[in-house]
């Protein structure tokens, strides 16, 4: 078992450059709280490693730009699990499922026709709360703002690595459904990624977007 706790400051100046007067950088202090278990077992003969985690980011307090309109921080929850089977010295492959879900109110025009200030005195841990029950239609709609992430990962030596991945988002909640394909190289201290995205549907904004990641490993520095 394992937990961390993560704090941050933010600050977000959107308005930047637009002339606007009447508003100002906004401010804000967030946490991430997570915990995890894994767990080693053998599966047919074959070393496998089972993990789950739930992590809880953007835990905070609400951000402003004028003083009178106060916005939700996207407040999030984040569980899912994955399976690791090294298949031989060599080779292994991990599969893993996530589900993912804003923890802030779902926008309702009977509530807010009657106040207009009922999101903005809407305190932050009853916003979390409320926001497994508060939509509109039900728990149809609660359901359908849950994301669905897939991936496989296959790592040659734990050197090379060749990933995919699939991410499902209803077509009412924002509609980005995409795969992803991917590869990795991992040296001594270091590791870089690299992936592409594939829309399911046309006209979609991530589409042909690659994205990079450079990673550091401190604890290889000391090692020969």
């Amino acid at each position: 078992f394992a937990g961390g706790v993560a704090l941050r400051y933010i600050r977000s100046d959107l308005y930047s450059g637009t002339g606007e007067e009447s508003v100002h950088p906004g401010n804000a202090f967030a946490a991430d709280v997570n915990f995890s278990y894994l767990s080693k077992i053998k599966v047919g003969g074959l070393k496998s490693v089972v993990s789950a985690g739930v992590n809880f980011s953007n835990i905070g307090s609400k951000i402003s730009y004028d003083d009178v309109e106060k916005e939700f921080l996207p407040a999030n929850m984040r569980l899912g699990g994955s399976y690791l089977v090294n298949v031989d010295e060599f080779n292994s492959i991990s599969l893993a499922l996530d589900f993912n879900k804003l923890m802030v109110p779902t926008p309702d025009t009977s509530k807010t026709n009657s106040n207009p200030d009922y999101y903005n005195d809407m305190s932050v841990p009853k916003s979390i709360f409320s926001s497994f029950a508060d939509a509109p239609g039900g728990m149809k709609e609660e359901l359908q703002e849950i994301t669905i992430s897939i991936g496989a990962e296959y790592w040659y030596n734990k050197v090379f690595a060749a990933r995919a991945g699939y991410f499902h988002e209803n077509e009412y909640k924002g509609n980005r459904k995409y795969f992803t394909a991917g590869a990795g190289l991992k040296f001594n201290m270091f590791q870089i990624d690299a992936s592409y995205i594939i829309p399911v549907e046309q006209n979609n904004p991530l589409a042909n977007t690659i994205r990079f990641t450079l990673a550091f490993d401190l604890s290889q520095y000391n090692k020969k």
